[in-house]
């Protein structure tokens, strides 16, 4: 299945997103309009915007308050891609280079303040105090995953736990956000509210692990960065977890962050690619997944629902 078909009875909707986050460039400063609307031109899937979408058509559908609030999400999301790749001095995101590689670290950083700062101005258009609560503990959340990532680049010395806390923290919780928001806004009762919570928590892990996937599976044309660049910038991401955990003395993950010689990103992908370690990583994916969906039946039965269980059936098995 397409996402175009998951996404159907809310396309219309999706566009209208579209159309406000390039809005937001239309400001009287031309350099600042420039840098905004090259950031928001490429705007990736839309996952986190649909998640809101989504989670608002299981019962009230409130446009007035969901738009602003998916606006907003996609908005958080963007600004922590322009903080990460400041941070990691990356070149090319999506196939296109970097804020910091057209313009400059110090731009980049305050790139992503200024989306943040937009992010919080269409939450609070919301009007739901609780929304705007959840937005605020979302992007603590969120700055502390990126903080533990910073702090531990190059330590091969973390294990399953610490990698799972910091992909909930970098990724989970903005799913998260997203489907919860989703149906706050949407006047769901608890029952649905804790659900879909359940539910974006674990498929925002799943989706990362799968990311984390990719980078050793897909091509640079496929991902729009090269591959590799999670071991490059010293990142212990599930796959190379678990081949320290196949071969502990010596393996070319531990040698790279010893060293910092990136001859060993290939031995180390190569490797990877020529034992079980994908799979054993598909089928981890595959348990947040389950987690995820195994109370999706207690919401009300509708086409919204069916789509979310389709939603993270394709995240899991083709990636996004």
């Amino acid at each position: 299945m397409e996402l175009n078909q998951i996404y159907e009875s809310i396309l219309d909707d999706l566009a209208r997103v579209k159309d406000v986050l390039r809005s937001i460039s239309q400001i009287d400063f031309p350099w600042l309009s420039e840098q905004l609307g090259y950031v928001v031109k490429e705007t990736g899937k839309g996952i986190r915007p649909a998640l809101t979408l989504l989670s608002g058509k299981l019962c009230k559908y409130d446009l007035t308050c969901l738009l602003p609030m998916a606006v907003s999400v996609e908005l958080m999301h963007t600004a922590t891609l322009v903080h990460d790749d400041a941070i990691d001095k990356a070149l090319v995101r999506r196939g296109r280079p970097t804020i910091n590689k057209m313009w400059g670290d110090d731009i980049a950083v305050l790139m992503g303040d200024y989306l943040f700062a937009k992010a919080g101005e269409f939450v609070a258009d919301t009007q739901s105090p609780r929304a705007v609560k959840l937005f605020s503990q979302t992007l603590a959340t969120i700055s502390s995953g990126e903080i533990s990532q910073f702090r531990n680049a190059f330590n091969f010395e973390q294990g399953r736990e610490d990698y799972f806390r910091r992909i909930y923290g970098k990724t989970g919780s903005l799913f998260s956000l997203s489907t919860q928001a989703g149906a706050i806004l949407s006047q769901a009762p608890e029952e649905s509210v804790a659900v879909l919570k359940e539910y974006g928590d674990n498929l925002g892990i799943a989706f990362q692990i799968v990311d984390d996937i990719l980078d050793f599976t897909s091509t640079e044309a496929a991902m729009g960065k090269p591959v590799g660049s999670d071991l490059t910038q010293g990142t212990l991401t599930l796959p190379a977890m678990l081949l320290m955990e196949r071969y502990p003395e010596d393996n070319p993950v531990k040698r790279l962050f010893e060293t910092r010689d990136k001859k060993n990103v290939g031995l180390a992908i190569e490797m990877v690619l020529n034992s079980s370690i994908i799979e054993e990583c598909y089928r981890i994916a595959s348990e947040y997944y389950d987690k995820a969906c195994r109370n999706l039946n207690l919401l009300p039965e509708n086409t919204s629902r069916q789509a979310l269980s389709d939603l993270a059936e394709y995240v899991v098995k083709q990636g996004i």
